[in-house]
């Protein structure tokens, strides 16, 4: 089995893809996120970690705002934003949506209560997590709220194996191995918050959605 000792990072097709051509692939995340964990990983950490009925959040690397909208349908009276670099793939998303670059925020220092990232940052280098941490610090009045995917040998083979049960489209089974080795261990994802000066980062891993979900004070 693939030993994953530490972070390979590679191009995924889906990034890549025009509109019609990443509409199945996006769909199976959503559907990937309802069925294996996802959801259940962000009714933990929010719960864990948000008490109040009202609050803003940005969702960064939003997508088709699958998160956005569980956010929502949790806390019916928070205000969520979905950002994400691609336009397109924002046309799904509920309102408001920024289509914007997560490296320079167009926002306000201190523009939200939470800033939030669901499967967005195994894309990037270490160097470039850390520069996304500092982004995020910068928007948030209280928190970074993050979940990611777990670097493990069951979730790397998970999708190639289960093609032909659950029928997933091609995208979704060449990009999701390359994923899981670029994903983290919940320790690496404490350092990088660490290093951008995010205060108490703690991160765990959550079995069996492959997810580690962690959460740091801004300063």
């Amino acid at each position: 089995m693939h030993c994953l000792r530490g972070r390979i990072i590679k191009p995924e097709i889906l990034d890549t893809l025009p509109p019609d051509q990443a509409r199945a692939s996006l769909a199976d995340l959503t559907r990937i996120n309802k069925t294996w964990g996802g959801h259940g990983t962000l009714r933990k950490l929010l719960r864990e970690n948000i008490h109040d009925a009202q609050f803003s959040l940005l969702d960064v690397g939003a997508a088709s705002g699958d998160m956005a909208r569980q956010i929502r349908e949790i806390y019916p009276k928070a205000r969520v934003t979905s950002l994400d670099r691609i336009a397109t793939h924002l046309a799904a998303a509920p309102d408001p949506r920024v289509a914007a670059d997560a490296f320079g925020l167009p926002f306000r220092p201190k523009s939200f209560d939470y800033v939030f990232s669901s499967l967005f940052l195994h894309h990037f280098t270490d160097d470039e997590v850390v520069r996304l941490f500092e982004e995020f610090s910068r928007a948030a009045r209280k928190a970074v709220l993050v979940i990611d995917l777990d670097r493990n040998p069951i979730a790397y083979y998970f999708l190639p194996w289960t093609r032909w049960l659950f029928g997933w489209d091609p995208v979704t089974v060449n990009d999701g191995p390359i994923s899981v080795e670029a994903a983290f261990h919940p320790d690496e994802l404490e350092a990088l918050a660490r290093r951008a000066g995010l205060r108490d980062p703690r991160a765990k891993s959550y079995w069996p959605a492959f997810r580690i979900a962690m959460t740091a004070n801004v300063a």
